[in-house]
């Protein structure tokens, strides 16, 4: 049953290589991948050689979370920081935050496979702002292009930055998976 063990750990390595990509493209991958990981963890009793308890040892698989955890982050505070750094107000800033989570989950409904998310996100982010920044009744629609494209340019860069934090996450994991 050796080899069920290996093919196992070769597909969770082409799988958790698929979710890194995904990422990219706004997708939550980096989730995934722990996700599969702790799912092997939990049916490691069917496959493991005799002798072997653990697949992932629970120490890797919450290190994995933490660094899944701060590329969340990162990419939240780069499209706060990014409508700030545009000159956007507080409104702004919830907007583009609010507008990104919102064009993100309508997303799919854009025509372009996988990809729809990621340009609803965007697309979302720089709505968002414009709304927020037009809260204030003294600023007019060209006044707000600023502040959200800084906010829009923030949540590219933002998911960006979660894609070496997602290709680190797949690299401990795959590495584990075989060292055990």
């Amino acid at each position: 049953m050796e080899w069920l063990f290996y093919l196992v750990a070769v597909l969770f390595c082409l799988i958790g290589l698929v979710c890194v990509i995904s990422v990219v493209i706004g997708l939550p991958g980096t989730w995934a991948i722990l996700c599969l990981a702790v799912l092997i963890e939990m049916l490691d009793t069917l496959y493991l050689p005799e002798g072997d308890t653990q697949t992932f040892s629970w120490w890797v698989l919450g290190s994995c979370l933490l660094l899944a955890a701060l590329g969340e982050l990162l990419e939240f505070f780069a499209g706060v920081l990014g409508a700030k750094k545009g000159g956007s107000s507080k409104n702004g800033m919830v907007g583009a935050f609010l507008g990104g989570l919102v064009g993100a989950l309508l997303g799919f409904m854009i025509p372009i496979p996988i990809i729809g998310s990621l340009i609803g996100a965007v697309l979302g982010t720089f709505g968002g702002a414009v709304i927020g920044e037009l809260k204030d009744e003294e600023m007019e629609v060209r006044e707000t292009l600023k502040p959200a494209m800084g906010a829009t340019l923030g949540r590219i860069l933002g998911t960006m930055s979660k894609f070496p934090l997602s290709l680190v996450v797949w690299l401990i994991l795959s590495t584990s998976v075989f060292w055990r």
